[in-house]
């Protein structure tokens, strides 16, 4: 399925992602050294709740996960990167985490994902792989207007993973949303110019660059959901809700307000 939200239905979509935003902002602010991944999980649950939103993450249950997920946010640490079911750990100096959240709010969806290091010192590589996800985002955000077609948002991200150095799985990738996660297109993250669905106004798209260090291969943890890297190397995930305007490409995900 794929959904064109109208003009006046454009104002939600803007709400949720600012939602979305606002949450992953003050979560990241808390995540320090000690911090466990459980309390990082009540914070994100009380922040929903208390928006009057519904958590996209709780009740899903798809072919892929032993669900249902069961939790507000994911939490990948380390070789941890797509759907890190949150547990007992605390986070040490020098983690590299990727918190990613889904929210529904007013019956209208918004996804995104950020990647960084609690405390320090950063480890080898891993603040250039999360650089690289970011640029791989802009360079997908920059391709995405009307008539543009869903492989060349692909072919842009891939270009910058590609010249980076890293190798991409194309299983899971960027998707469309709407009134549900998870739609379609799917949006690969290495692919072909001038294939595939053609880009209209009112298209809302999460755009999801994320990377392994040296590995494209991916496997599950015991679980039934969380996926590392196959080889134990680190990994990094940068994720944006944007909307298919007139003028282009509007990042919905983006915090209404800034913490002192």
């Amino acid at each position: 399925m794929i959904e064109i939200l109208s003009a006046v239905e454009l104002p939600r979509a803007r709400a949720a992602g600012a939602l979305v935003a606002d949450i992953l902002q003050s979560v990241r602010s808390r995540c320090t050294v000690g911090t466990n991944l459980l309390d990082v999980d009540r914070w994100a649950q009380a922040m929903i709740v208390e928006a009057g939103a519904q958590s996209c993450y709780v009740d899903y249950a798809p072919s892929f996960g032993r669900g249902p997920f069961g939790h507000y946010i994911c939490t990948s640490v380390n070789d941890a990167v797509l759907h890190g079911l949150p547990h007992d750990y605390a986070l040490r100096d020098g983690d590299l985490l990727t918190l990613d959240l889904a929210v529904s709010l007013r019956g209208l969806v918004a996804d995104s994902a950020v990647s960084f290091v609690v405390g320090g010192p950063a480890p080898a590589g891993s603040l250039a792989m999360i650089d690289a996800t970011q640029r791989a985002l802009a360079a997908g955000i920059a391709a995405a207007r009307p008539g543009a077609r869903i492989g060349d948002l692909s072919h842009a991200i891939g270009t910058v993973l590609d010249d980076a150095g890293y190798p991409i799985n194309t299983e899971f990738g960027g998707h469309g949303v709407g009134s549900t996660m998870h739609q379609d297109p799917h949006v690969t993250n290495t692919g072909r110019p001038g294939r595939g669905f053609t880009l209209r106004p009112g298209l809302l798209l999460a755009l999801e660059p994320w990377v392994m260090a040296d590995t494209d291969e991916l496997v599950t943890d015991a679980d039934g959901w969380t996926l590392r890297s196959a080889t134990g190397c680190l990994t990094a995930h940068s994720e944006h809700t944007i909307a298919i305007t007139d003028d282009g490409a509007e990042i919905l995900t983006l915090p209404s307000r800034t913490l002192l």
